[in-house]
């Protein structure tokens, strides 16, 4: 789809995020697993963005965030279900800000262990993100604590989009990317790098799609939250930036169910000994359950997007 008129982000946006934080992520690899892995008979190719600092995809968008503003001797509150809140603390304490972050009861201990050991202050309250939400955004009244988004800013979206920048130059002749979805950051800034140079699938967790439910809508709507994936994927609304970019250059969007999910966790740990929490091995779930079914001769990226995962929850998990 071509978009009607100016877009918040632009390829150039990228470009620009990329020059600024590429001294302070990794530039993390692509490995092509090989043709018949996981019983799929395709030429299928894996970024692996789980090995990124803090084990997801989110310091690209944090430090580009930061990086941007200027930040109060307050410093910086994120809301967060675990890794946006670690990669915000991460980025604050390399950059010398103070951090404060809020996170919602059902958050992962293993992240928010994570955010405590970066340096950064934890509040942990709220059945769901929209409590921690809402708390965050009390903090930052009565402090003068900047915020910064987990997904619905210009600056956030740019940042994510340098995962698209990184993964043309090591992958330059794929088809198709897929992408998991929470709410949309990542999605909005790979799509806005390859446009329609190459064929973007968002995926979304059955029980928890609020990118499907805005494309039906043809607006951001609020969704139930709930599955394995909703500490990550599980945002009650995607953002009304992330929708502009999303309604221009997302080709296809497809949903799988909580068993696909930890199917495809079982099967990256045990074929190739990848850990990964539910968010990050959700796009592989679109072609193991054939919810996104390629064509013989369609060479596939698939974004392998966060690693932080409990390992004895890993291991009682059967592909």
């Amino acid at each position: 789809m071509l978009a009607t008129e100016p877009l918040p982000v632009g390829r150039a946006d990228i470009e620009t995020a990329y020059d600024r934080i590429c001294g302070h992520v990794r530039q993390t690899p692509v490995i092509s697993p090989g043709r018949g892995s996981f019983g799929l008979d395709l030429d299928l190719t894996l970024k692996l963005e789980c090995l990124q600092h803090t084990g997801s995809f989110k310091p690209r968008g944090a430090f580009n965030s930061l990086m941007a503003a200027n930040v109060p001797e307050a410093g910086v509150a994120a809301a967060s279900g675990g890794n946006h809140g670690a990669a915000v603390a991460f980025a604050a304490a390399r950059l010398g800000h103070r951090a404060t972050i809020f996170v919602p009861e059902i958050s992962s201990p293993v992240k928010i262990e994570k955010i405590r050991q970066a340096g950064a202050e934890v509040h942990i309250g709220g059945a769901r993100y929209a409590d921690a939400a809402e708390a965050c955004a009390q903090f930052r009244a009565q402090t003068g604590a900047i915020d910064i988004h987990p997904y619905d800013t210009p600056t956030t979206i740019a940042g994510q989009g340098t995962v698209g920048l990184e993964w043309e130059t090591e992958a330059p002749d794929l088809d198709t990317v897929l992408v998991a979805v929470g709410g949309g950051g990542l999605i909005a800034g790979v799509a806005t790098w390859y446009q329609d140079r190459v064929k973007i699938v968002a995926v979304e967790p059955e029980r928890s799609c609020c990118l499907k439910a805005a494309r039906e809508a043809g607006r951001p709507v609020d969704v139930e939250v709930d599955g394995v994936a909703a500490d990550s994927l599980g945002a009650k609304r995607v953002g009304d930036l992330v929708y502009r970019q999303a309604a221009a250059y997302v080709d296809e969007a497809v949903v799988v169910p909580d068993s696909a999910i930890e199917s495809a966790e079982a099967r990256l740990w045990r074929d190739l000994a990848i850990a990964t929490e539910a968010g990050g091995a959700t796009a592989l779930a679109a072609l193991l359950s054939g919810a996104y079914r390629p064509g013989p001769t369609e060479r596939v990226g698939v974004l392998v997007c966060g690693a932080n995962v409990d390992l004895t929850r890993l291991a009682t998990l059967t592909p």
